[in-house]
């Protein structure tokens, strides 16, 4: 119900997950907008979009908004909120993202990358990949596991990337949160006035309205008599 009756291309959408037809732009506005309306205190919001955006440094790529989810209940967030701060990680900010989280990881822990990080790293999480998927046939069909295209991966990507995020996410969190605090709270106390205002004049209209029956009727009543 919910497909394209005209599939896209494969290369189309990669395309436009890369770079979606309104541009980055017109989504950023969009989750801007999103944020502001939510029915919840500026407080609850801002915790939210914290742990939205400190989920985006794990290396947890599939399960972002389960993560956070998780975490903006953890810390009594706006679940909403949380889910639209992941947006912070994209294609844009992904590789900025890997490259501070795996080099501080590892300095962190000791260790050195093994190859080049920008050709070395996708091949490491495509190896984990193939072992997944091969490894749970082999299992199912009686033939024997290797799992060293994944020890590769956990000693030299997963690991070190979860140790070197929490620094740069723990401080792009609490960035985000004392941006999007007084933020959010002006935009709520301006939309409080705008919907009293606007409801004062209903109110006024209604008064006005009532007035000018009784008055209609006080001048039918003089007439009649």
């Amino acid at each position: 119900m919910f497909k394209r009756r005209d599939r896209l291309p494969i290369w189309q959408s990669v395309i436009f997950a890369l770079w979606p037809r309104g541009g980055w732009r017109r989504a950023a506005l969009y989750v801007k907008h999103r944020l502001r309306r939510l029915p919840d205190t500026p407080q609850k919001i801002s915790r939210g979009i914290m742990v939205g955006v400190f989920t985006t440094f794990t290396p947890l790529y599939g399960l972002h908004f389960i993560l956070a989810a998780m975490l903006a209940w953890v810390v009594r967030g706006n679940v909403m909120a949380s889910l639209l701060g992941t947006f912070f990680g994209n294609p844009l900010t992904y590789v900025p993202i890997g490259v501070v989280s795996l080099n501080l990881g590892h300095w962190m822990l000791g260790t050195e990358f093994q190859g080049e990080v920008d050709e070395g790293l996708f091949s490491k999480f495509a190896g984990a990949g193939k072992d997944l998927f091969w490894n749970s046939w082999y299992a199912l069909s009686g033939h024997p596991v290797d799992w060293t295209a994944t020890h590769i991966f956990w000693h030299d990507v997963f690991w070190p990337w979860t140790v070197g995020g929490i620094i740069p996410g723990i401080f792009a969190g609490l960035a985000s949160y004392t941006i999007a605090m007084p933020l959010i709270t002006a935009y709520q106390r301006r939309r409080r006035w705008a919907l009293k205002a606007k409801l004062e004049a209903i109110r006024a209209r209604a008064a006005a309205k009532k007035e000018a029956a009784r008055a209609a009727r006080t001048t039918t009543d003089q007439t009649a008599q």
